[in-house]
This record gives structure tokens, C-alpha cells and sequence, in this order.
């Protein structure tokens, strides 16, 4: 399969130039499929650094920015973007999502890997997959070496020039009993203590140098850290610190001790959660991308944001024990029981006595959960599905929202939200079940925080903290509905045939020691546009049937495969685990198959698959 060409209205980090995969032949091309706001995307980008560094003469990477958010299309979105997530390769931005077509991408991230010649030899989608990455560039290199077809140097990456801030990229902030103000400064994986006038700089927590190291303020180490919560002060006493730190890269919680300035990991071993337990002692237990912190009564301990997985967990900083709290680790928008409701990237929260708010970044929706006898309940006051977002407001249930990050109670208990990708901060209010706007303007706000009788915004991508200004007055925008510029899957109505490909990297087979070593587990939105099929088996291939009369929706899949070393006397296992969101359409004429990519060749053209 020829690989198709490059293609995209603006190229960053090549000094201005525009790449093709001519320019490239002879090296190995690895094409990595995102969007900035989906946290599985953040975390290939990790997984990619060391790839990079161990191929660095022969291996290209190119991020094609494929948005899903209108705002992540534009180029000061882009350009901020690789600013933040410190992306050191060329990117092209996909803006009408041609590359992701021509490549028949249908999930968010997903890999490509072109070999020296020009041809696509393997396709992964979703996180994970870094070790077999690992062994499919070295296998490639041997073997186009040996033919004399491999070309060595030659890197196109041109950083971009930083100019030095006080604050760069901060998300989140709170306010400590004394009136000081704590700024999660996440590109400078630090958190910074104002004094009470939001201007004078107290310490620093964190040298700035990205990493894990815990100790004496000026010496600790952050990893993009976020969102962060004040403890009450007798379970200060009894934990040892006063604050938790949601470090967000580094898949851990910090506590500081505010008085000595200790820093120190209380919660994640710093591997990300990919299968298992997420339950037990919290140093003994992998998290993953911890966005947000809260201490809220109800739950017994720190609520934790855990986006990378869609869940919310509760840390016992007292018993030093975490346990999942909700969600069930599909991504989606379900109400209802808390271990049974789904979630999009739980990223901001906000306490109310018995109700927490929290806001769903991928599903541009504003929820709540509150107690129900001895469990709890997830509701939803803004938002509707995965693909539907904007800038209107109005009736909650015609409301939208883009991408929101943060939240704040405000004292008549109204709820503002830092609508991120619409530069905005909008109100809703609970009694009228009204959202407003109450201003515009701001570059991507991520947090919000009353202070001195006044809401100030974290505005991430203008690199400072702000008051909101203004009375209070609200205006009503009435903003038209977007949706996900994706493409939908044309299909027949009735019966197809659905596989998922899996195939082990070289060096790799399938792990069938306990019995099978797939899962396969089909849903549907809504759940009615499934007549057959639903449900969960261990074959990656399976007849559905969609209902009669249906027209369109979103398949909704979670496939996982176990693979181990071939051979060895105690071989290496991994998880693949990926999940898809594939919207749908019936057609007569459409197609009779659909086959999702979750590791291995491609054998069939790429406009096909």
C-alpha cells in the first residue's frame, strides 16, 4: 500500500518548511494521528519520546493534527498546543480532516508507520503500543539496510524559540486559608505560591525541571502537574501535608507540606494504568493522567479526576488508600448509578455541600453527582454526546458548551464554567436551569477561582491568571450547533461483519496461557441502534445487526488483546487495549463490512479499509 501523500494548510516546527514523503524516502516515517484536547493522544506523545531518542538517525515522526474541536483547527490553537505538550517533531495541521480520510483513520490516536520505500506497514491505534512500535522501526531498519534502501541524518525538526513568562500553560488554582494563591504552572511542571495580590511571588514549588524527584521545594520534580485541593486542616494534621497536587503526566498525586515546603508522592507507582486494579493502597496502584483534585466530605477523601481512564477514584489521604469512585472506564455520556455511568475525560470540579460538579472535556458537558441512599448519582445538566458541541445558550438541554476544563460555585450557587475552547466564561444556573455568558475573550481558560469577593481565570494559553471584571451582567449568545468533523462510516442496513485486526509486533504471539487472549465488547448511541450483536465475547469477529429503520449513530467499541515474548524462560506480556467511537450511517449500497485497526498491516488499500 503506497502511502498517500502529505497534505495540510500549516507546518510547524520545520522553520516554516513543508514536508513530503519524498523529502522523506529512505527514512522510516512515523505518522502519529491526534488532536490536542484527547488526553490518549497526550500520552503517545510520551510513549513516542523515547522511540525518537533511540532512532533518532532514521526515524522521522510527523504529527498529523487532525481536530476534533473547531478551535483545535485553528492555527493559534496548533501552534500553542505543541508549545505546551513540548513536541519535538514536525506537525502538520489536518484541518479538514483529508489526511485522516486518505489514511481511513477512524480513532484518535492512531500510528502509521511508512517504511523507506514509501509503503504503509503497520497501523496501531489507541496508546500502548511503544515496545511494538520499538520492534517494527528495528525490524524495518535491518531489513532495508540489508537492501541498501535505508538513508541515515538528515533530521527536518526545527524547535521553536520559547520566550520566558512567569507562568507558562497554567491550568488550575486555589486559594489557602491565609489568601495566598497556589497556580498549577504546568509548563514549568511547578506550582507557584502568590501572595494575596495574585503578583508577588512567594516560592516556587518545583525546580522546573520535568521528572519525579520528591523533596524540598527548590529541588522537587512535577510532570505537568493540575489540578490541586486544600485539605481541612484536621486531615492536614493527620496526613502530614496540606495540599494535593493531580501530576498529571508524572500518573501520580503529590502532597505539600506548606509550612516546610516538602514535597512528596502519595499516591501512583508513576506507571499508567492500562489493565487491573485501580484499587488498594495508593502507592502500590497505577493512575492514569490525574487532571483534577477536590476534597469533598461526601466521598470520604480526594476526589481524583482520573482522564485517562474516564473514571473518578477517592484517595484517603489519612489510610493512604485509593479506590475507584465512578465510571466505568468507557468513554461516553450515561447518567444514572455512579459504578455504572459513563465519562469523557472528567478534567475540572467544583464542591456545593451534597453535590460535586465536574465537567466532562470530550463530551462538552457540565455534570453533577450527589449521594443516593448508600451509593451515589451521576447527572448531567449540559451536554449531550461525544460529537455535538458549541457556543449557545439558553434551556440547559439546548445549551452547548466546547471543550470545558474548570469550574467555580459562586456564591448565590450559581456554577461558572471555564469554557475552554470558546475563549469563555458561561454560567449555569441550577434553579432556572439557564446558562448565560458572562464574558469572552479569554485564551483557553482551564481553571477558575473566587478570591477576595472576585472570580479570577486561569487562562492557560495566555499565560497568566486575570480577574473576570465586569458587574456580573450575563449576556445570551445563540451560537449555532457543531458537530465532530469526522466522516461517518457508510454502512447497509441490517447484517455486517465486524472484526477488529490484532497482529503481535515481531517477536510476539498471542498470550493463551489462561484461555483466550482477546476481548471484544460492542455498545451502541443509542443502545436501540443495536438489534444484535451487542454485548461482550472473546472473538475480535462478529455479526451485528442494526435495527430496522435506523439512519444513523455511534458504534461504540472496546477491544484488548494479551500478547507475550516469543519465546524466553519468563517472556514480557502486554495489554493492547483500544477503544472506538465510530459514527455511522445507513445507506443502501453502503458496506457490508467494517473492520477497525487495532495493530498490524494493512491489506487492504487505505481508502478501503
Amino acid at each position: 500500500m503506497r502511502a498517500p501523500e502529505l497534505t495540510g494548510d500549516v507546518w510547524l516546527n520545520t522553520g516554516g518548511r513543508r514536508l513530503s514523503l519524498a523529502q522523506l524516502r529512505g527514512r522510516v516515517v512515523l505518522l502519529d494521528f491526534w488532536t490536542s484536547g484527547c488526553i490518549n493522544c497526550l500520552h503517545v506523545l510520551d510513549e513516542l519520546r523515547p522511540l525518537e531518542q533511540e532512532f533518532a538517525d532514521v526515524l522521522v515522526t510527523v504529527g498529523v493534527h487532525s481536530p476534533k474541536f473547531s478551535h483545535e483547527g485553528e492555527r493559534a490553537s496548533i501552534e500553542a498546543a505543541v508549545r505546551r505538550y513540548e513536541v519535538q517533531h514536525p506537525v502538520v495541521n489536518d484541518p479538514k480532516m483529508e489526511l485522516w480520510s486518505q489514511y481511513a483513520v477512524r480513532a484518535w490516536p492512531t500510528l502509521v508507520v511508512v517504511d523507506p520505500e514509501g509503503y504503509v506497514v503497520h497501523v496501531a491505534a489507541g496508546e500502548g503500543h511503544g515496545e511494538a512500535l520499538r520492534r517494527v522501526i528495528a525490524d524495518l531498519v535491518a531489513k532495508h539496510e540489508a537492501k541498501g534502501t535505508l538513508r541515515r541524518g538528515g533530521n527536518p525538526y526545527v524547535p521553536v524559540e520559547e520566550q520566558r513568562t512567569e507562568l507558562r500553560f497554567p491550568s488550575k488554582a486555589v486559594v489557602t486559608a491565609g489568601g495566598r494563591i497556589l497556580v498549577a504552572d504546568t509548563g514549568h511542571h511547578s506550582i507557584v505560591e502568590f501572595a494575596s495580590d495574585g503578583e508577588t511571588v512567594i516560592r516556587r514549588f518545583g525546580s522546573g525541571v520535568r521528572g519525579t524527584q520528591d523533596g524540598p521545594f527548590d529541588l522537587a520534580q512535577f510532570a505537568e502537574p493540575s489540578g490541586i485541593a486544600l485539605l481541612p486542616n484536621e486531615v492536614a494534621q493527620r496526613a502530614g501535608y496540606h495540599a494535593v497536587v493531580a501530576d498529571t503526566s508524572g500518573h501520580r498525586l503529590r502532597g505539600l507540606d506548606l509550612n516546610t515546603g516538602e514535597v512528596k508522592t502519595i499516591a501512583g507507582t508513576g506507571k499508567q494504568w492500562r489493565d487491573g486494579t485501580d484499587t488498594g493502597k495508593a502507592l502500590d496502584i497505577d493512575l492514569t493522567s490525574p487532571w483534577d483534585v477536590t476534597w469533598w466530605a461526601p466521598a470520604g477523601g480526594v476526589v481524583v479526576a482520573m482522564a485517562g481512564n474516564h473514571t473518578l477514584s477517592v484517595f484517603d489521604p489519612v489510610s493512604g488508600d485509593i479506590r475507584r469512585f465512578a465510571g466505568t472506564t468507557v468513554e461516553g455520556l450515561r447518567d444514572g448509578d455512579a459504578h455504572e455511568a459513563f465519562f469523557a475525560q472528567p478534567s475540572g470540579f467544583a464542591v456545593d455541600g451534597q453535590k460535586l460538579w465536574f465537567v466532562d472535556a470530550e463530551t462538552s458537558a457540565l455534570r453533577w453527582i450527589e449521594p443516593a441512599g448508600e451509593s451515589f448519582t451521576v447527572h448531567t445538566a449540559v451536554g449531550t454526546d461525544l460529537f455535538t458541541f458549541g457556543h449557545a445558550d439558553g434551556p440547559s438541554d439546548q445549551a452547548l458548551l466546547q471543550h470545558p476544563l474548570g469550574l467555580a460555585v459562586l456564591p448565590d450557587g450559581r456554577v461558572a464554567i471555564a469554557d475552554t475552547y470558546n475563549g469563555a466564561i458561561r454560567r449555569y444556573d441550577p434553579f432556572t436551569r439557564d446558562v448565560t455568558t458572562l464574558a469572552t475573550g479569554f485564551a483557553e481558560p482551564q481553571g477558575l477561582v473566587r478570591h477576595d469577593g472576585e472570580l479570577y481565570v486561569v487562562e492557560s494559553a495566555g499565560n497568566r491568571v486575570t480577574p473576570l471584571g465586569g458587574n456580573g451582567q450575563a449576556t445570551a449568545v445563540a451560537g449555532k450547533r457543531q458537530a465532530v468533523q469526522r466522516p461517518p462510516t457508510v454502512l447497509a442496513p441490517g447484517e455486517v461483519e465486524f472484526s477488529v485486526v490484532f497482529t503481535p509486533p515481531p517477536g510476539e504471539k498471542l498470550d493463551e496461557r489462561y484461555g483466550p487472549s482477546t476481548r471484544l465488547e460492542i455498545t451502541a448511541s443509542p443502545p436501540e441502534l443495536l438489534a444484535d450483536g451487542a454485548g461482550v465475547g472473546t472473538d475480535l469477529v462478529r455479526r451485528i445487526k442494526f435495527a430496522a429503520g435506523a439512519t444513523e449513530g455511534v458504534l461504540q467499541v472496546v477491544a484488548q488483546a494479551a500478547s507475550c515474548d516469543d519465546g524466553g524462560e519468563h517472556p514480557a506480556c502486554r495489554i493492547t487495549r483500544q477503544d472506538w467511537g465510530v459514527p455511522v450511517r445507513f445507506e443502501d449500497g453502503g458496506g457490508k463490512a467494517l473492520s477497525l485497526m487495532m495493530a498490524g498491516e494493512p491489506k487492504a488499500p487505505a481508502t478501503g479499509q
